[in-house]
């Protein structure tokens, strides 16, 4: 008899880890607190446009999903950044396109994985919210809409139900899972660039000779203001989903000094000058839209023996800068799923080994995606971090087997995100020791500095595109 068990959590990663485990034989469950998309609409939390990488390619390739979603996404190949006086250039996250990342609907990609998820045997039961559970007696109880509630017996339950998560509130209160929840103190508001078709043509200069876009569409748009910024990501349709990202509390520019879309229209006239004519629906767009949270969640325990375990947001929700969020999941997914095909009658022994390689990691890009924060609102205009870059460049394209940039190794690779973290840290010591202060990379001499970078740092590990 196969081996059953429920997800709490029919989004992104539920969807997904469900499918996988189908595909091996578990027999699977899958509870969500929201009506079926695929009927009703989406009705997402953030809609913040994700961005699809290496990582969360290489758990769709194994879900035989990739070639499907990537027919709906748009290719981005790097931050173009916008400066004050109307000037932009674009930054490369790679070498060349075989480094892009990819702009995908978080719920056209929800739909997708359900449809999937189905075909493999899952299934789902929408409107049904976690409302209880008994972890020794291994049941869980659920409430729909009506508020009618229900038993459901399982002996192994995983929570992939977000940020948020009903189960992990429910395991807390059964055992402690030492929560901790550092808000970034910074908050987000979504506005929208519509198809350059409902825009004048004189408003449509940038898009590089895409029609339908009102800027160029290969390309993550970002309008690093030091301490603020805003940013947008193409859509398939034309449209861009902008993201005003500010303090959420303090003295101006912040969303209590900017309460309203009349107070908001002075600041982006002086701000963003050139992106508000694009924006023709701001008013409706700022006073409708929602001020949205950022936080970071740690917990020093994801399970509770094999009865019950956390993936995903569930358990190492991060903030959006490094477009990671849904990549650490989606690997979440192939290492759990591998696990337990290899061990499934050991769901305590194999939750414990997934917190014990997950873990290291979802900490790594967490504290990658708050620096990725600081580098996008202001480093990415700043002459010390351009120098930097080029340098970096100069040695990777001189010294590749021993120099990648840290992005480079989070975005195109599988080598562990604690790696990334620990191999960034010491090349980016290496190259300020090599530019000195200077704000001019060409001033460096490159043959020295390769071989320094040779004689202080090992190779790096052959695992670019395993």
């Amino acid at each position: 008899m196969a081996q059953q068990i429920t997800l709490i959590g029919g989004g992104l990663v539920g969807a997904l880890l469900a499918q996988q485990l189908a595909g091996r034989g578990f027999k699977v469950d899958v509870f969500e607190k929201r009506p079926d998309p695929r009927v009703a609409g989406f009705v997402g939390g953030r809609s913040i446009n994700l961005a699809l990488a290496e990582r969360g390619l290489q758990a769709l390739r194994k879900a035989g999903l990739a070639d499907d979603v990537l027919q709906r996404a748009v290719m981005m190949r790097g931050r173009m950044v916008h400066t004050r006086d109307g000037r932009s250039g674009l930054l490369r996250y790679g070498v060349d396109d075989s480094e892009v990342i990819w702009s995908v609907s978080r719920g056209a990609l929800n739909m997708l994985l359900l449809d999937a998820a189905e075909a493999a045997g899952v299934r789902f039961h929408f409107g049904q919210s976690l409302t209880g559970a008994d972890f020794d007696g291994g049941r869980i109880q659920l409430t729909d809409e009506h508020d009618q509630t229900r038993d459901f017996d399982t002996p192994v339950v995983i929570g992939a139900d977000g940020a948020g998560s009903a189960l992990r509130a429910a395991m807390n209160a059964h055992t402690p899972l030492g929560e901790r929840v550092e808000p970034l103190g910074h908050a987000y508001k979504e506005l929208e660039i519509p198809p350059a078709g409902g825009l004048s043509a004189a408003l449509v200069g940038q898009s590089g000779g895409h029609d339908q876009f009102a800027l160029e569409p290969h390309a993550l748009h970002i309008w690093p203001r030091g301490g603020y910024m805003c940013i947008a990501l193409p859509n398939t349709e034309g449209s861009f989903t902008v993201t005003l990202f500010l303090p959420a509390h303090g003295p101006h520019p912040s969303f209590d000094t900017l309460p309203d879309a009349a107070a908001a229209r002075g600041f982006f006239g002086d701000e963003f000058p050139d992106l508000l004519p694009l924006i023709p629906d701001f008013a409706a767009d700022y006073d409708s839209h929602p001020v949205g949270t950022l936080s970071t969640l740690y917990l020093q325990r994801w399970h509770l023996g094999g009865r019950a375990l956390l993936v995903g947001d569930a358990a190492h929700a991060i903030v959006p800068f490094h477009g990671q969020g849904m990549n650490c999941g989606f690997e979440d997914t192939v290492v759990l799923a591998a696990l337990l095909a290899e061990a499934p009658d050991d769901t305590a022994e194999v939750f414990a080994e997934f917190q014990r390689i997950r873990q290291p990691n979802s900490d790594a890009i967490a504290a990658m995606a708050l620096e990725n924060y600081v580098e996008m609102r202001d480093s990415v205009a700043d002459p010390h971090f351009l120098a930097k870059r080029e340098l970096g460049l100069l040695l990777a394209e001189r010294a590749p087997q021993h120099f990648m940039a840290r992005y480079r190794m989070v975005t195109f690779t599988h080598l562990p995100y604690a790696y990334a973290f620990e191999r960034g840290r010491a090349q980016d010591l290496l190259l300020e020791q090599l530019l000195r202060g200077s704000t001019e990379a060409a001033a460096v001499d490159l043959t020295a500095a390769v071989a320094t970078l040779k004689a202080t740092l090992p190779p790096l590990p052959d695992l670019r595109h395993g």
